[in-house]
């Protein structure tokens, strides 16, 4: 028995502080692992919050937005509209005709076009008209409006300054052959058309 009691003190003598294997974790190792985690710790929230955006409302963002969100105001182009309403020539009326869709067709009763110089009026009387209700159809191409009246021998059944690049249209009732007179006028040159078709 006192040979194994020798042994034990020379194990226990051999041990060194922080060293020994036991059954019991010396306080030096368990310190240097809670610090190792801390850092471990440490470094991955460090991690993790470096890959985080960060936003806020300053005002500035949404401003910035509006404005280049806001569409470009453009400005018409006159030139083209001052050309669009340029008289054709006298070669050019059928075709012209065809686009305003004022071309001859099986209902048409009647119809007059032409190119007017500035300041001059036409004057054209159809007889012979038969009862009936007819569309009359008027448009023209000029930089200034065109005046068109048209008239039995009683009274003036339509008279209106026409602002070219539109189409007027306006029902007329004939209670009885009637010859009509149709009368054209502008203040610069001008092409005009009208058109009669029976409903």
């Amino acid at each position: 028995m006192p040979s194994l009691q020798g042994a034990s003190a020379h194990h226990r003598a051999a041990c060194r502080p922080g060293l020994c294997l036991s059954g019991k974790v010396p306080l030096r190792t368990r310190t240097r692992a809670a610090v190792a985690l801390s850092t471990a710790g440490a470094l991955l929230a460090g991690a993790v919050l470096a890959g985080c955006e960060y936003s806020y409302d300053d005002g500035w963002r949404t401003a910035l937005n509006y404005v280049s969100a806001a569409p470009r105001v453009t400005e018409p182009d006159v030139a083209a509209e001052q050309w669009q309403n340029e008289p054709v020539s006298a070669a050019g009326l059928e075709a012209w005709l065809e686009t305003v869709q004022l071309g001859s067709g099986l209902q048409v009763a009647h119809r007059g076009y032409g190119l007017l110089q500035a300041k001059e009026v036409r004057t054209e009387t159809v007889a012979g008209l038969p009862v009936g209700t007819y569309v009359l159809a008027l448009v023209c191409r000029s930089q200034r409006p065109v005046t068109f009246t048209v008239s039995n021998e009683v009274y003036t059944m339509v008279h209106l300054s026409l602002r070219c690049g539109s189409k007027r249209q306006n029902v007329i009732y004939l209670a009885k052959e009637t010859a009509l007179t149709f009368r054209v006028e502008a203040q610069s040159e001008a092409n005009y058309a009208y058109r009669l078709i029976w409903l």
